[in-house]
């Protein structure tokens, strides 16, 4: 890079921060405090809602899955091997997934209780996670296999509309605790009115697994858009999503003409660890005046309150009713502020 060009790689963005700390370049590790800094600064700069970073906006599609039903289904009370006649359990559908998953739900026999699958061996074998409780044991009988349960974007770090999971379907997101307490038992079937999201756990990394849960568990198949904010917040050489940045060739997601920003959070936490309070808040004060701006830049066509709009037919209507023509022909024209019209 240019000593007069804005900063654009990794390699740029901890030089011009040991740079500004006065600090020489090329020592191992004071390199290493600096890297670390500016992967702080650029993950708290896309921490919260409060910003509204464009460049972090990505859309994800939700395909769900109609019910199974195909068959019937065995089992003995008490046991977790469920056995089926003439069904295609391990056979992908038109979507190319299976007709039963393991994470799936089932309900058996027409009851209310549901129970989680947790291996699909089969056409016609599958395990439940928990026992089968029942009466009797259950032999050639009607089954309910649903998914109300989905995997979000890999890269899925929050919705962008903290209280709307989908604005094309009108999926309001509720809390994790409100969900449990008034849907116990998803055995209901429908079109989707509400969604939660949650963690579950980890599988062979320590990137956690996204998923939605949504209710009514859905009776047919829908495609269901979505945005969210990415965790992705840096690229290499070739393009590829990174979370943090590590090659002197890596850059981050954040626009070139604002990459310095990323440099100023840095520098305040620098100094902040240093004990200089004093050119902490002042790089502190110049990064949130940058982040300031940067929200003006592309904060178009939102409002920090609510907006009011009325129903202008009705409004137009009242509004001309003093400026009735005397042969019934109604004028409407004040001060040029909207086009004249009659009838």
């Amino acid at each position: 890079m240019s000593s007069t060009s804005q900063v654009t790689t990794f390699l740029d963005l901890y030089t011009d921060l040991q740079n500004r700390v006065r600090v020489t370049t090329g020592v191992s590790a004071t390199e290493t405090q600096a890297k670390r800094y500016i992967n702080v600064a650029l993950s708290d700069m896309h921490i919260g809602h409060q910003y509204k970073f464009p460049w972090c906006e990505r859309q994800g599609t939700l395909i769900t899955m109609a019910p199974y039903e195909t068959g019937t289904a065995s089992i003995a009370v008490g046991a977790t091997s469920l056995s089926g006649a003439s069904t295609a359990w391990n056979t992908n559908n038109s979507y190319g997934v299976a007709n039963m998953r393991a994470g799936g739900k089932v309900t058996i026999a027409g009851t209310t209780d549901v129970y989680r699958v947790s291996a699909v061996s089969s056409d016609t074998a599958a395990t439940l996670a928990t026992r089968y409780v029942a009466s009797s044991d259950a032999s050639a009988s009607t089954y309910r296999y649903f998914e109300d349960e989905y995997a979000l974007a890999s890269d899925f770090l929050r919705p962008v509309d903290l209280q709307l999971f989908s604005s094309a379907y009108k999926i309001p997101i509720i809390s994790r605790t409100e969900f449990r307490a008034r849907y116990p038992r998803p055995n209901i079937s429908g079109r989707p009115r509400v969604a939660c999201l949650f963690d579950e756990g980890f599988s062979g990394s320590t990137t956690p697994i996204r998923k939605v849960v949504l209710y009514p568990h859905p009776d047919a198949v829908y495609i269901i858009p979505y945005a969210y904010v990415t965790t992705a917040i840096g690229v290499d050489s070739s393009g590829a999503n990174l979370t943090s940045l590590s090659s002197d060739t890596d850059e981050p997601i954040v626009p070139l003409i604002y990459r310095h920003a990323i440099v100023l959070h840095a520098l305040a936490n620098w100094y902040r660890d240093r004990k200089d309070d004093a050119r902490s808040e002042q790089a502190m004060a110049a990064y949130v005046d940058i982040v300031t701006r940067i929200v003006s830049d592309h904060d178009i066509g939102t409002h920090a309150t609510a907006q009011i709009y009325p129903a202008m037919s009705t409004y137009r209507r009242t509004a001309s009713r003093p400026y009735t023509h005397r042969l019934g022909r109604r004028i409407y024209d004040l001060n040029d502020d909207f086009d004249q019209f009659r009838r």
